[in-house]
């Protein structure tokens, strides 16, 4: 006889624990530990890792950018409640970010001042309950708009939303939000007698910060309303069959995404203490979806880990010695991931660096002025590969050419397979070498935008549900 219990189970669904994949090797032991401890602990042991970290930040250059790593992960967090969890494209959630920034600026500033008073100079407890619960009321009443919508029609709406904030604080009332000029000599975070007056001071407000809302994230993930919101991302028609409020899940997502947003719009005025339109444009919109993206859509600690990855990368980015490492380390890993076994990877290895000697010994015979340009990588880096990579002394349209080879070549190496890929890997990497330091290393601004896009791709290639993000399943 049937057990009753068992009437209506999935039984492919309900073993799916005994048919993951642990890997081997380092990758098993990882996720071994993932399965024995729990979330709880790791968040504290991610606390504790950022307190440490923290004692580390000598340098008030490193404080910034643990405070924008930090900064970054918490507008992920609030991203990923709209578009991980409630499965909303919201490209407007920019606008969320600067409205927490400027309500900062305006109750902690001279803009509300008339008749000579000096402004509202408010308490940061104080401004910080107003401004939260005001974009709160905005995620509501942008969720109410946006709840015949879905999709592309959604992702207009929500672009537009970003873009109109950019049309108000640029050109409406100037006296007030400062225009194109921003608000400048904004009040630190002070209440009860103190207050934080340095980069490390900020850092630490904002990691609390960060451990809160994940915290605070994690049991709403766990709820009802959590549940409700993955059914409603899975299939809309079939959660509003089942009775869920589908209408009221999608303006919460709205509400609560901005209020999360907004909260890091606060820590980054009162850090900068100014804030211009420019600081919220789409380029930043963009940082903040690749965050998401790289680091899992729908996971909690994905968003953590995209806000730090991709902020340090990009750090990394601006510097022509820590973009060197960055851009080789990068190549050498991927290699070391993907191509097995290991004599194979040997032999990839010598060829890549037989290639490069070879070339450019060849190439300065016949033209010295072919290789006179200098790589754009410094330090030891830029030192070995001076007689390794072919730089002309007029680089521009030489990278620019090759910019174009290496993603032709990029997408041969995708077609390819077996021996014939990892042969056309070889030249591949000595052209994107070749074009890295001619041309890319030296626009810091259009590298970091390429680069990001390329490990987005790479990683969505390899991994489709990010670094840390899970599988999910569809049946069809």
């Amino acid at each position: 006889m049937t057990d009753p219990a068992q009437i209506g189970r999935d039984e492919w669904v309900a073993r799916s624990a005994d048919r993951r994949d642990e890997g081997t090797g380092l990758r098993r032991v990882l996720n071994q530990l993932d399965a024995r401890v729990g979330w709880w602990p790791r968040l504290a042991a991610v606390a504790l890792g950022g307190v440490i970290v923290g004692q580390l930040l000598t340098n008030v250059n490193l404080q910034q950018v643990g405070f924008n790593s930090l900064l970054y992960a918490l507008l992920a967090l609030g991203l990923n409640i709209a578009v991980g969890w409630a499965g909303l494209l919201d490209l407007g959630y920019i606008a969320f970010f600067g409205f927490g920034a400027y309500g900062f600026a305006i109750f902690s500033s001279a803009a509300l001042g008339t008749g000579g008073s000096g402004g509202a100079h408010l308490p940061a407890i104080e401004i910080i309950v107003i401004v939260l619960a005001a974009a709160g009321v905005v995620g509501v009443l942008i969720g109410l708009v946006a709840l015949r919508l879905d999709g592309d029609y959604l992702a207009i709406v929500t672009l537009f939303v970003g873009q109109a904030f950019m049309e108000v604080v640029n050109n409406v009332d100037p006296g007030t939000l400062g225009g194109v000029n921003g608000l400048f000599g904004l009040d630190p975070l002070h209440d009860f007698g103190g207050q934080v007056s340095s980069t490390l001071g900020y850092y630490y407000v904002a990691l609390a910060a960060l451990v809160l809302v994940a915290a605070v994230l994690r049991l709403l993930d766990t709820s009802r309303t959590g549940r409700a919101w993955r059914a409603l991302r899975d299939d809309p028609l079939a959660a509003a069959a089942m009775t869920i409020p589908v209408n009221r899940l999608k303006v919460m997502a709205f509400s609560f995404g901005a209020i999360v947003g907004a909260l890091a719009g606060i820590l980054f005025a009162a850090q900068q203490s100014t804030v211009f339109p420019t600081n919220f444009t789409a380029n930043i919109l963009i940082l903040i979806y690749a965050c998401l993206v790289l680091g899992g859509v729908g996971s909690i600690t994905g968003a953590i880990l995209g806000g730090i990855v991709v902020t340090v990368a990009e750090q990394m980015l601006s510097s022509p010695t820590d973009a060197g490492y960055l851009f080789y380390g990068l190549i050498l890993l991927a290699l070391v991931a993907k191509v097995r076994p290991w004599r194979r990877l040997a032999w990839v290895l010598g060829g890549i660096v037989a290639l490069g000697f070879a070339a450019h010994g060849i190439v300065s015979l016949i033209s010295s002025s072919a290789v006179a340009g200098h790589p754009g990588s410094t330090g030891w880096i830029g030192s070995v590969v001076s007689n390794y990579v072919i730089v002309p002394s007029n680089p521009v349209g030489y990278g620019n050419v090759l910019y174009i080879v290496v993603l032709c070549a990029m997408i041969a190496v995708v077609r390819l397979e077996g021996v014939r890929r990892l042969l056309a890997v070889i030249p591949t990497v000595y052209i994107a070498a070749c074009c890295w330091e001619s041309r890319l290393i030296v626009n810091p601004a259009i590298t970091t935008q390429i680069m990001i896009g390329v490990v987005l791709i790479v990683t969505m290639a390899a991994r489709p549900q990010g670094l840390l993000g899970s599988r999910r399943v569809e049946i069809v």
